[in-house]
């Protein structure tokens, strides 16, 4: 059974993350780290004792459509009231519509506990986040006062629908229609498939951002406007009155996160007998502009995505190592005791499961860091707020990409500890694997977050800033190494080769661009994001074993340096060298 990390999650949100510097600088108002501790307390215990006990019906169960409503698995209608109950969906909503303002980093953390304790469920709620921010920033003031507020306490759901059959990752071939109606609102139509959560039986109304064209819009993406599209439109007193044209006519039938409802929906049927064909809908932001206010969403859900990875590898690793304690195979000469040896006492299960640890931990400081950049980009003015704002954009993509790829790494690596239990459901190690291997496909698969990072991020402030940051790792290293502590072994001279493979890499790609070698420097992204997170995962380990100074963490951080940043060498040689080979061979493929 998972268990809530608590103190590991307050630790790297305080030494590591920077939520301890930040508060002591009163950046976030009244919040103290007492109070973080308490909040994180309670999540814990939430996420442990309430969600963890009913993943299993959910991946069992799952979801059931019947005559265009969903039922959700056992227990899970209940269990939402109570997670809304208690505060945590309005936890950084704005103070304005009942929110309670905390930061992003509080956030995160609590996210990374609802996904390891299930992804299926956390789903819901990290959609309708992303809702309350889109809507914030870009809804004229009549939609935030009718929406924002239930939206933010949970009482209502939000969604996001932009993928169409035609349409996945390029929204230029988006055929949603939107038509004006003679009232200002809009009559949207059209079919979109993969929306989460498009409907469910947790709240008595949905909110739907439905991206859509209008019928003078330009072609491409410049053409794309939003629109709020609600389940039942709402009366002026606030009350729910008809149901709107659209509804759920499938649902998927996936390979992990049963327990959420994956849906084909379809606007402006005639869904609804007697009233006018059309799901009534409002402009959010400018007709044509809507990409930018749905990108508001999607960076949000990115960051939280990387948090599905991240708990999801929590959760195996706990699992791992229980088994490992517990099963008994062979003989081990590190064991004195009578019979078989617990598996745990065999090197290479413990090269399995510190390679585990080592991730899971890497990944999250990487999150936890870019959630404190969009925290300090929050509170900051003028060119501090331009340097938090960039480093926030840099950690986006590797965040997400990492830590979903590292996600369905550790997961696997799980089943493998479990041996031939691990491929048996029983267990439930397969259930975690299978879960996790969607979090690196949505919300902008791993490869195009790649290619945000080498094209739109390595640019930034003309190139300088990533060199900023690959400075401050350096300084990490560079502090670990004139520390002179007992147990780091190779430690500095392992983590400062793997950040210079990332310079060098980094100045290649660069160099790329600017030459207007796009697909060179394309055909390297995917290793250079991984060289970027082992480096940058190498200093943040380093940051912990200094600020705690604990043999465990010490011997992780060595483990680390000495079996694993070895990697960065080979991931620059293919993003310095590879392209060219990878481009010639590539052609072979091609046949349309």
């Amino acid at each position: 059974m998972y268990r809530a990390p608590v103190e590991e999650i307050a630790f790297t949100l305080k030494a590591i993350a920077g939520l301890r510097t930040a508060v002591e600088a009163g950046k976030f108002g009244d919040l103290s780290t007492d109070l973080a501790d308490a909040i994180l307390a309670e999540a814990g215990r939430f996420a442990t004792e309430e969600i963890a006990p009913l993943y299993k019906a959910g991946d069992e169960q799952g979801a059931v459509l019947k005559d265009a409503a969903v039922t959700t698995p056992p227990g899970w209608k209940e269990l939402y009231r109570r997670w809304t109950e208690g505060g945590w969906n309005s936890l950084t909503g704005p103070e304005a519509f009942g929110g309670q303002g905390l930061p992003t980093m509080l956030s995160v953390a609590t996210l990374e506990m609802w996904n390891s304790a299930s992804l299926a469920f956390a789903l819901c709620p990290t959609l309708t986040m992303g809702a309350v921010e889109a809507l914030h920033k870009h809804a004229s003031d009549e939609l935030k006062q009718t929406y924002l507020a239930k939206l933010v306490s949970g009482e209502w759901t939000g969604t996001m629908n932009l993928t169409e059959p035609q349409a996945g990752s390029d929204l230029n071939a988006l055929r949603a229609r939107a038509e004006r109606a003679p009232d200002g609102t809009y009559r949207i139509s059209g079919q979109k498939i993969f929306i989460t959560y498009g409907e469910q039986d947790f709240t008595g109304n949905i909110v739907h951002l439905v991206l859509a064209r209008l019928p003078d819009a330009p072609q491409g993406t410049r053409g794309i406007s939003l629109f709020l599209v609600p389940k039942f439109l709402v009366n002026g007193d606030g009350s729910l009155g008809r149901r709107n044209d659209l509804f759920c006519a499938s649902l998927e039938h996936k390979l992990g996160i049963h327990g959420s409802p994956t849906c084909t929906m379809i606007y402006g049927d005639g869904f609804v007998p007697g009233e006018e064909k059309g799901a009534v809908g409002w402009l959010i932001g400018e007709e044509n502009k809507g990409l930018a206010c749905m990108f508001t969403m999607m960076n949000n859900a990115r960051l939280a995505i990387g948090l599905e990875g991240v708990g999801v590898a929590e959760a195996a690793f706990q699992k791992a190592l229980a088994f490992a304690n517990e099963r008994r195979q062979g003989k081990a000469a590190s064991y004195s005791g009578d019979g078989m040896a617990p598996i745990i006492r065999h090197p290479d299960v413990q090269r399995m499961l510190l390679t585990m640890q080592a991730l899971t931990r890497v990944a999250r400081s990487i999150s936890y860091s870019c959630a404190h950049a969009l925290d300090m980009a929050r509170v900051s003015d003028g060119g501090e707020k331009t340097h938090w704002q960039e480093r926030a954009n840099l950690l986006t993509p590797v965040a997400k990409a990492f830590s979903t790829d590292i996600g369905s790494e550790v997961a696997s690596l799980g089943i493998q500890v479990h041996g031939g239990m691990g491929f048996i459901e029983e267990t439930g190690a397969a259930a975690l694997y299978r879960d996790a291997r969607i979090a690196s496909i949505y919300e902008g698969t791993n490869g195009i977050q790649a290619i945000d990072l080498v094209t739109r991020k390595l640019p930034q402030s003309d190139g300088e800033h990533v060199h900023g940051y690959i400075a401050e790792l350096a300084e990490t290293v560079a502090a670990l190494r004139q520390s002179n502590l007992d147990g780091f072994g190779r430690t500095a001279e392992r983590l400062e080769a793997a950040i210079d493979d990332l310079a060098v890499a980094t100045r290649h790609l660069q160099a790329m661009l600017s030459a207007g070698e796009a697909d060179r420097a394309l055909a390297g992204a995917t290793p250079y994001l991984r060289l970027f997170a082992l480096a940058a995962g190498g200093a943040y380990l380093a940051r912990a074993a200094l600020a705690d100074k604990a043999t465990g963490r010490i011997a992780l951080c060595r483990f680390f340096a000495e079996n694993m940043a070895g990697e960065t060498s080979p991931l620059r040689d293919q993003v310095v060298g590879g392209s060219e080979a990878l481009l010639a061979a590539g052609k072979s493929l091609v046949t349309a």
